[in-house]
Protein backbone atom coordinates (compact mmCIF):
# COMPACT_ATOMS: atom_id res chain seq x y z
CA UNK A 1 0.00 0.00 0.00
CA UNK A 2 1.50 3.32 -1.04
CA UNK A 3 1.52 6.29 1.32
CA UNK A 4 -1.39 8.59 0.57
CA UNK A 5 -0.66 12.22 -0.25
CA UNK A 6 -2.99 13.55 2.47
CA UNK A 7 -3.02 11.55 5.69
CA UNK A 8 -6.52 10.98 7.00
CA UNK A 9 -8.46 10.95 10.23
CA UNK A 10 -9.49 7.50 11.48
CA UNK A 11 -12.75 7.77 13.43
CA UNK A 12 -13.88 4.72 15.37
CA UNK A 13 -17.35 4.35 16.88
CA UNK A 14 -18.25 1.86 19.60
CA UNK A 15 -21.62 0.66 20.86
CA UNK A 16 -22.52 3.70 22.94
CA UNK A 17 -25.38 6.10 22.47
CA UNK A 18 -23.76 8.58 24.89
CA UNK A 19 -23.29 11.76 22.84
CA UNK A 20 -23.40 9.65 19.66
CA UNK A 21 -25.20 12.26 17.57
CA UNK A 22 -22.78 14.97 18.73
CA UNK A 23 -19.79 12.75 17.94
CA UNK A 24 -21.10 11.99 14.46
CA UNK A 25 -21.73 15.70 13.84
CA UNK A 26 -18.05 16.38 14.58
CA UNK A 27 -17.02 13.53 12.28
CA UNK A 28 -19.08 15.12 9.51
CA UNK A 29 -17.17 18.38 9.96
CA UNK A 30 -13.90 16.73 8.92
CA UNK A 31 -12.38 16.24 5.52
CA UNK A 32 -10.23 13.21 4.73
CA UNK A 33 -11.84 10.94 7.32
CA UNK A 34 -12.62 7.22 7.41
CA UNK A 35 -15.11 5.56 9.74
CA UNK A 36 -14.47 2.32 11.64
CA UNK A 37 -17.65 0.78 13.06
CA UNK A 38 -17.66 -1.94 15.70
CA UNK A 39 -20.43 -4.53 15.45
CA UNK A 40 -22.00 -2.96 18.54
CA UNK A 41 -21.85 0.49 16.90
CA UNK A 42 -23.76 -0.84 13.88
CA UNK A 43 -26.44 -2.19 16.25
CA UNK A 44 -26.66 1.09 18.18
CA UNK A 45 -27.01 3.12 14.99
CA UNK A 46 -30.01 0.96 14.07
CA UNK A 47 -31.51 1.17 17.59
CA UNK A 48 -31.22 4.97 17.62
CA UNK A 49 -32.43 5.15 13.99
CA UNK A 50 -29.37 7.16 12.96
CA UNK A 51 -28.57 7.40 9.27
CA UNK A 52 -24.92 7.93 8.43
CA UNK A 53 -24.57 11.07 6.35
CA UNK A 54 -20.83 10.99 5.84
CA UNK A 55 -18.42 13.42 4.21
CA UNK A 56 -17.50 12.88 0.58
CA UNK A 57 -14.76 10.27 0.21
CA UNK A 58 -15.33 8.75 3.65
CA UNK A 59 -14.70 5.02 3.63
CA UNK A 60 -16.64 2.90 6.11
CA UNK A 61 -14.94 -0.14 7.61
CA UNK A 62 -17.13 -2.61 9.47
CA UNK A 63 -16.09 -5.20 12.02
CA UNK A 64 -16.37 -8.22 9.69
CA UNK A 65 -12.91 -9.80 9.71
CA UNK A 66 -11.32 -11.79 12.54
CA UNK A 67 -7.96 -10.10 12.01
CA UNK A 68 -9.33 -6.55 11.59
CA UNK A 69 -7.63 -6.30 8.20
CA UNK A 70 -8.31 -2.56 7.66
CA UNK A 71 -5.83 -1.64 10.42
CA UNK A 72 -2.93 -2.39 8.05
CA UNK A 73 -3.35 1.15 6.70
CA UNK A 74 -1.78 2.49 9.92
CA UNK A 75 1.53 0.85 8.93
CA UNK A 76 1.62 2.91 5.75
CA UNK A 77 1.01 6.40 7.13
CA UNK A 78 -2.58 6.63 5.90
CA UNK A 79 -3.81 8.12 9.21
CA UNK A 80 -2.49 11.07 11.22
CA UNK A 81 -5.00 10.82 14.12
CA UNK A 82 -7.38 8.24 15.51
CA UNK A 83 -10.56 9.39 17.25
CA UNK A 84 -12.61 6.89 19.27
CA UNK A 85 -15.90 8.64 19.91
CA UNK A 86 -17.94 7.70 21.71
CA UNK A 87 -16.00 4.99 23.59
CA UNK A 88 -17.84 2.55 25.82
CA UNK A 89 -16.46 1.44 29.18
CA UNK A 90 -15.89 -1.97 27.57
CA UNK A 91 -13.70 -0.49 24.83
CA UNK A 92 -11.84 1.72 27.30
CA UNK A 93 -11.14 -1.30 29.54
CA UNK A 94 -9.88 -3.36 26.60
CA UNK A 95 -7.62 -0.53 25.46
CA UNK A 96 -6.21 -0.13 28.98
CA UNK A 97 -5.47 -3.87 29.16
CA UNK A 98 -4.06 -4.07 25.64
CA UNK A 99 -6.87 -6.30 24.38
CA UNK A 100 -7.50 -5.79 20.68
CA UNK A 101 -10.25 -8.21 19.72
CA UNK A 102 -12.60 -5.86 17.85
CA UNK A 103 -12.09 -3.52 14.93
CA UNK A 104 -12.10 -0.49 17.22
CA UNK A 105 -9.67 -1.91 19.79
CA UNK A 106 -7.42 -3.03 16.93
CA UNK A 107 -7.53 0.47 15.44
CA UNK A 108 -6.52 1.92 18.82
CA UNK A 109 -3.75 -0.65 19.35
CA UNK A 110 -2.26 -0.30 15.86
CA UNK A 111 -2.42 3.48 16.03
CA UNK A 112 -0.43 3.31 19.26
CA UNK A 113 2.10 0.91 17.76
CA UNK A 114 2.53 3.26 14.80
CA UNK A 115 2.79 6.35 17.03
CA UNK A 116 -0.40 7.85 15.65
CA UNK A 117 -1.94 10.20 18.25
CA UNK A 118 -5.37 9.36 19.56
CA UNK A 119 -8.36 11.15 21.04
CA UNK A 120 -10.77 9.02 23.07
CA UNK A 121 -14.18 10.35 24.13
CA UNK A 122 -14.80 8.14 27.16
CA UNK A 123 -18.47 7.73 28.05
CA UNK A 124 -18.00 6.90 31.73
CA UNK A 125 -16.64 10.13 33.12
CA UNK A 126 -18.48 10.81 36.40
CA UNK A 127 -20.02 8.78 39.24
CA UNK A 128 -23.51 9.89 38.15
CA UNK A 129 -24.56 10.93 34.64
CA UNK A 130 -27.49 11.42 32.34
CA UNK A 131 -27.22 9.78 28.96
CA UNK A 132 -29.45 9.28 25.95
CA UNK A 133 -31.05 5.88 25.46
CA UNK A 134 -33.21 5.06 22.42
CA UNK A 135 -36.32 5.89 24.50
CA UNK A 136 -34.92 9.14 25.96
CA UNK A 137 -32.65 10.35 28.75
CA UNK A 138 -31.71 7.97 31.59
CA UNK A 139 -29.51 8.17 34.69
CA UNK A 140 -26.44 5.93 34.82
CA UNK A 141 -23.93 5.32 37.57
CA UNK A 142 -20.56 4.24 36.17
CA UNK A 143 -18.73 1.75 38.34
CA UNK A 144 -15.50 2.67 40.09
CA UNK A 145 -13.57 0.35 37.73
CA UNK A 146 -15.02 2.22 34.73
CA UNK A 147 -13.88 5.57 36.12
CA UNK A 148 -10.46 4.13 37.02
CA UNK A 149 -9.99 2.76 33.50
CA UNK A 150 -10.85 6.15 32.03
CA UNK A 151 -8.18 7.71 34.26
CA UNK A 152 -5.66 4.98 33.30
CA UNK A 153 -6.25 5.51 29.60
CA UNK A 154 -5.52 9.22 30.02
CA UNK A 155 -1.97 8.23 31.07
CA UNK A 156 -1.23 6.48 27.74
CA UNK A 157 1.34 8.01 25.43
CA UNK A 158 -0.06 10.07 22.56
CA UNK A 159 -3.61 9.55 23.91
CA UNK A 160 -5.89 12.39 24.92
CA UNK A 161 -9.01 11.35 26.83
CA UNK A 162 -11.88 13.81 26.62
CA UNK A 163 -15.06 13.73 28.69
CA UNK A 164 -17.46 16.14 26.98
CA UNK A 165 -18.50 17.03 23.45
CA UNK A 166 -16.90 20.46 23.87
CA UNK A 167 -13.61 18.87 24.92
CA UNK A 168 -13.80 16.53 21.91
CA UNK A 169 -14.35 19.49 19.61
CA UNK A 170 -11.40 21.35 21.19
CA UNK A 171 -9.10 18.32 20.88
CA UNK A 172 -10.00 17.94 17.21
CA UNK A 173 -9.40 21.65 16.62
CA UNK A 174 -5.98 21.37 18.28
CA UNK A 175 -5.04 18.39 16.07
CA UNK A 176 -6.13 20.32 12.97
CA UNK A 177 -3.48 22.90 13.81
CA UNK A 178 -0.65 20.35 13.72
CA UNK A 179 -1.66 18.15 10.79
Amino acid sequence: MARQRTPRWAWAVTGSGHFLTESLALLRSLEDVDLFLSRAAAEVLRMYKIELDLPKGCQVFRDTTASAAPVAAFYHGVYHTVVVAPATSNTVAKCVLGISDTLVTNVFAQAGKCRVPGIVFACDSAPEMETEAPEGMVKVYPRRIDLENTARLALFERTEVVLTPDALEAAIAARRLVV
